[in-house]
């Protein structure tokens, strides 16, 4: 078969994409003999290769029907034995968490377990700056030496080979819970808890720290009661943290995500944990919450401690019960956040600036420079790649001589592998991730031969995925569609999210008939069809990814508008909102 057909005859936007259908009409229909759906729901479900079969399952996920025996993962049962030996023998136990959103709920959740059977575990986040990505044998040792016995690693340590071997032989016992992609071999610990390990065969490689986190609980849960206690903890009531995770990580939103998410908005909605409630009023996020509100609400200012302030932050204000504490950390996160943002456009000014400059010739973006704050350069690595659309890394050089790294990728090109193999040919000092992210470690005078590594290992790779460079189209709308009325359609097919992409729409043959460029970089339009419709949309941070110049031409010129459906509410007032991603003339 030769390449489907453009949509709309669009074969290269302003963002150089190739418009295509994300479902053929043909399968849509097909779905729609077999089930009692509308034919919108029909064409997003054909566009994520739902079968008639998975239809039910799809859009009614359930934790009853998709949660498997914790025990499938390797090192589970010892885990928990491992847990509940320290508990009987009275040992003193602390979580160490990477310093996210995916840790830090990671750590609540068994925390918050911990506390329900009498525990009182501490707990440990390094700080990004003096100590870094994960365990180290410093930590290690503050801990040894704190007097803690036992240290639960969650969201890292599967990759921390040389400190769980200065863990062993300081006579400190780890269990390492993780998702992390390994190598074959396995760190010493008294159990390696990762659905990504090598020998794991339960499937899950899918989840996030949270999801592995989550049956951790489940599993020290049954084992609590087959010993005869009566845990005050319900797992059920952690899964708002659980799904917070997965959702801040960018984890697939499929099988077993899917459930814990779209279970778990419905716990965090209820507001019962007080960092929750605090942030949401902070926020202004009003339940019932959604990915979005997870991802761009909550997580940018968890995130933040992390990124910029103090590390474990956001953590605590989780764990609190004092609602005094988790208002104060939530109003602290919410200023550092300010400060995120601010520091982050002139880092990303200046990243973008040497990126573009290089652009047409690397298929690999790599940009460093001295000061670059280790806590902003991955999401301003994430913004070059959005621009750019090759996979992007932006390395800061800090006072001591150092750089320090982050990269995010582009679909089809696996930036943790890559980052691995540069390790292992002594280029970088500390690298991996997973296929989409990664970080890394480097000695200044070696970034040019990283460069080059990485530009000859992921150049086909990068090369095949840019020469598919497409925006898949959900449906076309005519603008009266743009309404509460299709948004409530849409949401029978949340959540949205990576694995289940926010559905994408046309308005065909729009006439622009008033633009303005406001603060941020954003786009206000208004425009209307055809046959007299008008609508207002928004184009955000129009600036970065040239929808601005098409947008703000004073041409009286037809255009072909690409974009989502989002709820809008102000002043008590709820409407459905077009955000334009996309645009292409329209052939007149």
């Amino acid at each position: 078969m030769g390449e489907p057909s453009a949509l709309l005859g669009v074969e290269s936007s302003v963002k150089g994409r190739k418009w295509l259908s994300r479902a053929s009409q043909a399968d849509a229909e097909a779905l729609l003999l077999t089930a009692d759906i509308s034919p919108l729901t029909a064409q997003l479900l054909a566009g994520r290769n739902i079968t008639s079969e998975q239809i039910e399952d799809f859009l009614n996920p359930r934790l009853k029907t998709s949660l498997p025996n914790p025990s499938v993962l390797a090192d589970m049962d010892k885990g928990v034995a491992a847990i509940f030996d320290a508990i009987d023998r009275n040992r003193k136990i602390c979580v160490f968490a990477d310093y996210d959103v995916d840790g830090g709920t990671s750590a609540v959740q068994l925390i918050r377990w911990a506390r329900g059977v009498g525990q009182d575990w501490g707990l440990y986040v390094p700080d990004r700056l003096l100590e870094g990505y994960g365990p180290s044998a410093k930590a290690f040792e503050k801990l040894k030496s704190d007097g803690t016995e036992l240290v639960i690693t969650v969201d890292c340590g599967a990759a921390a080979t040389e400190a769980l071997n200065h863990a062993s032989e300081i006579g400190l016992d780890v269990v390492v819970i993780d998702h992390h992609l390994m190598g074959d071999e396995v760190p010493a610990a008294l159990a390696v808890i990762n659905p990504n390990r090598t020998d794991d065969t339960s499937g899950l490689g899918h989840l996030a720290a949270a999801g592995v986190s989550f049956l951790t609980v489940i599993a020290l849960n049954r084992e609590a009661k087959r010993r005869g206690l009566t845990p005050a903890v319900n797992p059920l009531s952690l899964l708002g943290l659980a799904a917070l995770g997965t959702i801040c990580d960018v984890v697939p939103l499929t099988g077993l995500n899917r459930s814990i998410v779209a279970q778990g908005l419905k716990v965090l909605s209820r507001r019962d944990e007080a960092g929750i409630e605090a942030l949401a009023d902070i926020a202004k996020l009003a339940p019932p919450f959604t990915t979005q509100d997870a991802g761009f609400g909550f997580g940018p200012r968890i995130n933040a401690g992390g990124r910029i302030g103090v590390s474990f932050m956001g953590a605590e204000m989780l764990s609190t019960e004092n609602a005094q504490l988790a208002y104060s950390h939530a109003a602290e996160l919410d200023r550092v956040n300010a400060e995120r943002r601010a520091l982050q456009a002139q880092i990303q000014t200046e990243a973008m600036e040497e990126a573009l400059k290089i652009s047409d010739d690397s298929p690999v973006i790599i940009v460093s420079m001295k000061d670059w704050h280790a806590g902003i350069i991955g999401i301003v690595a994430g913004r070059i790649k959005d621009r750019l659309d090759k996979p992007s890394l932006v390395i800061g050089i800090d006072d001591s001589g150092l750089g320090k790294g982050s990269g995010r990728s582009i679909k089809g090109v696996n930036l943790g592998q890559a980052l691995s193999k540069a390790k292992e040919e002594g280029l970088l000092l500390s690298g991996g991730g997973h296929e989409m992210a990664g970080g890394l470690t480097i000695e200044p005078d070696k970034i040019e031969a990283f460069k080059t590594f990485m530009n000859i290992e992921l150049g086909q790779s990068v090369s095949e995925a840019t020469d598919h460079n497409t925006l898949k189209v959900d449906s076309i709308l005519h603008p009266r569609a743009v309404s509460l009325e299709t948004l409530e359609m849409l949401n029978k097919v949340a959540p949205y999210g990576a694995g289940n992409p926010t559905p994408a729409f046309v308005l065909p043959d729009m006439l622009i008939t008033f633009s303005e460029l406001l603060r941020g970089g954003h786009v206000r339009v208004s425009a209307k069809s055809r046959d007299g419709v008008s609508i207002r949309a928004m184009a955000f941070r129009a600036d970065e990814t040239g929808l601005a110049d098409l947008l703000l031409s004073k041409e009286n010129q037809s255009l072909h508008l690409a974009g989502r459906l989002q709820r809008n509410e102000w002043n008590g007032r709820v409407s459905a909102d077009f955000h334009i991603i996309d645009a292409a003339k329209a052939n007149m």
